[in-house]
């Protein structure tokens, strides 16, 4: 029976220290008097637990504030160098690796480009430049490897939790890559591996465009087609992780091929290199703009399933910037624009969301140029009132947010544990 109370004495102060430190760190600073009110915790729990962090250097004083009739209230933040995260984006094209402080403030980064599905065909070199990259952020920013409390991986595809973490690949490449243990092969650092869009919605739901929010979709495009759902302010994964993978819903029964090896899915139609080759085959191959064009958007030039990355994103761009007077570009992003309606309003019947926001690369380009027209297409697909109620918007945290994102895994832990190393 005293075991037993120890144990959950120990829980106990392991959850206020949790308590508090949440909110120090989505609302400081502030007063220890503030804490008391926003936590419900007792003065002399919360004087304790301050007491705890300040000692191990995780909170400090940021100055202070006025009180009615007594003395100045101390403000308190959690201490951004108190310790270091490292966010890696492993895209269908590049490696990014970040490091960042407590506040998340980008302190390295190192970046190595892939040739697009290295994770699936042959992950063992893809392993190789995350650990490089580890390496080379550390050493730039010089920080102590004791100071990394953990390394966020955002991947694509499916990416399954359990005694092993494996991921699955979006397309037709090598299954079950057990990304974990080959990582542990070349580092001791704590390791927290999820889906690049459940990252990325991760850090949208807390820092961008859906905080605030509860019920929420962050739906994202780029070379891929996928989304973070967020439900009671929790992300929804299913059964066995695979929820989200929403670029490959079906549009259009018999329709395009999809990389997956199915038919009609969304990312065929609303993808990126989807989006070049209906561009490509209406313009005979033609650059955008004409004869004179800088980008070229055929099928299987430049921006093509092998040929994907800077290409890619500078064909795009071209399109979406030529739309206000080549009227190809326009028919193409007008359709896009449907499509992605439909898309949407699959998320809004299926799932009652406040919000949806758009973006990925891709997708802050075409919201920024057919973002009504995205809103009207959802209307006509929608329930009316689910419809009424839901905002569609864009992302805030900019195109290259999933290492940003994959950097809030093992925040999450750190701050759900109290701050326990």
């Amino acid at each position: 029976m005293g075991q037993m109370n120890r144990r959950t004495v120990r829980d106990l102060r392991r959850g206020n220290r949790s308590t508090l430190l949440r909110q120090l760190y989505f609302r400081g600073p502030v007063s220890r008097q503030e804490l008391g009110t926003l936590t419900g915790l007792s003065s002399g729990s919360v004087s304790n637990v301050v007491g705890e962090l300040l000692a191990d250097e995780l909170v400090e004083e940021a100055g202070s504030v006025e009180s009615d009739g007594g003395r100045p209230r101390t403000l308190l933040r959690v201490t951004p160098g108190g310790g270091h995260l490292i966010g890696v984006d492993v895209g269908e094209t590049h490696v990014r690796v970040e490091l960042f402080d407590l506040a998340l403030t980008e302190l390295a980064r190192w970046e190595h480009p892939l040739t697009p599905g290295g994770l699936e065909r042959d992950p063992e070199p893809v392993v190789g430049h995350i650990l490089t990259g580890l390496n080379a952020v550390v050493d730039k920013s010089g920080a102590s490897p004791e100071a990394v409390i953990g390394v966020g991986v955002g991947v694509p595809g499916v990416v399954e939790q359990g005694d092993e973490i494996l991921v699955h690949g979006p397309t037709a490449g090598r299954d079950a890559v057990p990304l974990e243990r080959l990582l542990r092969t070349g580092t001791e650092l704590p390791l927290f591996i999820d889906n690049g869009a459940t990252a990325q919605g991760q850090a949208e739901m807390w820092f961008g465009a859906g905080r605030g929010a509860d019920n929420a979709v962050i739906a994202l495009i780029g070379s891929g087609v996928g989304a973070a759902i967020v439900t009671a302010g929790v992300p929804y994964r299913g059964a066995t992780s695979s929820a989200g993978e929403w670029g490959h819903t079906v549009v259009q029964v018999g329709g395009r091929a999809c990389r997956c090896g199915a038919v009609g899915c969304l990312e065929a139609y609303v993808g990126a290199q989807a989006v070049l080759d209906r561009y490509g085959r209406g313009a005979r191959g033609a650059g955008v703009g004409g004869a004179d064009g800088a980008v070229g958007a055929g099928e299987g030039g430049e921006g093509g399933a092998d040929g994907a990355g800077e290409d890619q994103q500078a064909a795009f761009a071209a399109i979406v910037g030529a739309a206000g007077s080549e009227a190809r570009a326009r028919e193409v992003l007008e359709e896009t624009a449907a499509y992605l309606g439909a898309g949407i309003a699959d998320l809004i019947n299926l799932f009652n969301p406040e919000r949806i926001i758009l973006g990925g690369w891709a997708g802050l380009l075409l919201g920024g140029r057919v973002l009504p027209r995205i809103r009207a297409a959802t209307a006509s697909y929608a329930l009316r009132r689910p419809y009424a109620q839901t905002e569609i918007g864009l992302a805030e945290l900019g195109p290259d947010a999933v290492a940003l994102g994959a950097a809030t895994l093992p925040l999450a832990h750190f701050l759900a544990t109290g701050g326990a190393r």
